[in-house]
């Protein structure tokens, strides 16, 4: 009889192997220097950013932040709370429900829904809501966790 044992593919994982049910949340304000600086990186200066009065004129009614700032606060969340540092997407699953208007409290949260053994890939539940607890992002990310910690 041949007995494989399993590989633990957390060792070196900085926070270690996340246990499913985990949940971690990170909130902040948006502001007009986050459009710029996204607008500084990808180059989108979609005036629904930057024209205040067709911005209101639009059925968002207001000037609002572009998506990458909505989702980018998941970014802090996964590589700093679960899995944390030396996580990166592999896979990403988002709708955006409601545009976050500038100054605005987020939320993001992630909820660990499953995780490998044999490799630091973590399966989660993603979330972004106003200060209102409206939803305005939800879907799944998958994450790769890089051992960075000697193990």
């Amino acid at each position: 009889m041949t007995v494989h044992l399993m590989k633990d593919g957390w060792i070196g994982v900085i926070k270690g192997r996340p246990q499913v049910g985990a949940v971690a949340e990170r909130s902040r304000r948006t502001q007009p220097q986050d459009i710029d600086a996204f607008a500084d990186m990808t180059g989108d200066r979609n005036p629904l950013h930057y024209d205040k009065r067709l911005a209101e004129a639009s059925v968002f009614g207001k000037l609002i932040v572009q998506g990458g700032v909505t989702s980018g606060i998941l970014n802090a969340v996964v590589a700093e709370d679960i899995p944390g540092p030396g996580s990166v997407f592999l896979e990403v699953s988002w709708k955006f429900v409601k545009a976050v208007g500038v100054g605005e409290l987020i939320t993001g949260r992630v909820e660990v829904k499953e995780v490998r053994a044999d490799k630091p890939i973590t399966k989660l539940e993603t979330s972004v809501r106003n200060e209102a607890g409206e939803i305005c992002l939800t879907g799944t990310a998958t994450v790769f966790t890089v051992p960075l910690a000697k193990g």
